[in-house]
């Protein structure tokens, strides 16, 4: 399959023409009107500093249904010991900060430059982008970012700072959209810790069509704006 030319339309080919290893486009911007019509389609932005902006689609995904959530005995005793407080929507900067931060000490040339941690902003501040804060007395320890549409929630990148931090912060997420009636969360493409948690592999196909059914679902209910308390309540 050819990787396609985007241009100032914004506007994107069909998913399904990604290329085998997901990469669908180059090019374009990350304006806050092409990133929600890229989520809507299951694309996202993904590029190393200096590289152009590339768009992708990966087939097979890996999804996480919230009622297929495992939880270890050793993660299930670190949340009833309350060793973390959650909150949500309080510090979404300090987390992509955070995953920025924390990608670069593991894998230099972190994707999340500038350009995406102000595009993500932008998402946040228009009420699609949310954040988990995981704490540690004061100190942020762990957390979770990504974007929100009708009943999907698509996963974009987590740290830790203090062992578990990162997996109670899914915990308390999933937790919260469950009680939403959110019935995707997209986590894009293989990794064995989130496979360890109950993620699996799906067919392109059938995440596209879960992806249609999800952002249908409940969408006066599930409208954009800040989370505030665990139950995800506006």
């Amino acid at each position: 399959m050819p990787v396609y030319q985007l241009e100032e339309t914004i506007a994107f080919p069909p998913p399904q023409l990604a290329r085998e290893d997901g990469l669908l486009a180059v090019g374009g911007d990350l304006s806050l009107e092409r990133l929600i019509l890229a989520y809507q389609l299951g694309i996202f932005p993904w590029y190393s500093p200096g590289e152009p902006i590339l768009w992708w689609s990966p087939d097979p995904r890996l999804v996480l249904y919230p009622d297929e959530l495992h939880i270890s005995r050793r993660l299930a005793r670190t949340i009833r010991q309350g060793r973390f407080r959650l909150t949500y929507d309080q510090d979404f900067a300090g987390v992509i900060v955070a995953c920025a931060s924390t990608r670069s000490l593991n894998r230099p040339g972190t994707w999340l430059d500038d350009q995406m941690i102000e595009a993500y902003g932008r998402l946040h501040q228009a009420g699609y982008a949310h954040s988990v804060e995981c704490h540690q007395g004061d100190r942020l320890a762990g957390g979770l970012y990504g974007v929100a549409m009708g009943a999907v929630f698509f996963g974009e990148s987590m740290f830790s700072l203090e062992p578990d931090a990162s997996k109670v912060a899914l915990a308390g997420l999933v937790a919260a959209l469950r009680k939403q009636g959110y019935r995707l969360i997209d986590c894009q493409v293989k990794t064995e810790h989130l496979a360890r948690m109950g993620a699996r592999e799906i067919s392109g196909d059938m995440f596209f069509t879960q992806l249609r059914e999800g952002l249908t679902i409940n969408r006066h209910e599930l409208r954009p704006g800040r989370w505030g308390s665990p139950e995800v309540g506006r």
